[in-house]
């Protein structure tokens, strides 16, 4: 089985997740940008969401985290949490 790591942003509207995306590629750190602005508990861990396999997380979710580029910040991708912004940090077959 396919097993990925990630971190993530969770924030409530769409214009502030491209925001925090702009300040990313502008040089901004993720997991500082996670611990000031997201939502999830992960927010303490800098967004990390450690190791999980397909169907763990909700749809939207998976369909990024199985097909993204490692390391490159992917978003804003809405699920019936809010608006996130992903990164996958690892993923193995």
């Amino acid at each position: 089985m396919t097993l990925a790591s990630a971190r993530h942003i969770l924030v409530d509207n769409e214009a502030l997740c491209l925001d925090l995306k702009e300040q990313i590629e502008q040089g901004a750190d993720f997991a500082e940008l996670a611990k000031l602005h997201s939502m999830c508990p992960s927010s303490q861990d800098g967004g990390a969401l450690g190791e999980f396999g397909p169907g763990m997380m909700v749809p939207e979710f998976d369909k990024v985290v199985f097909s993204a580029p490692l390391n490159v910040v992917q978003g804003p991708v809405q699920t019936q949490f809010g608006y996130h912004l992903l990164e996958v940090t690892s993923r193995s077959d």
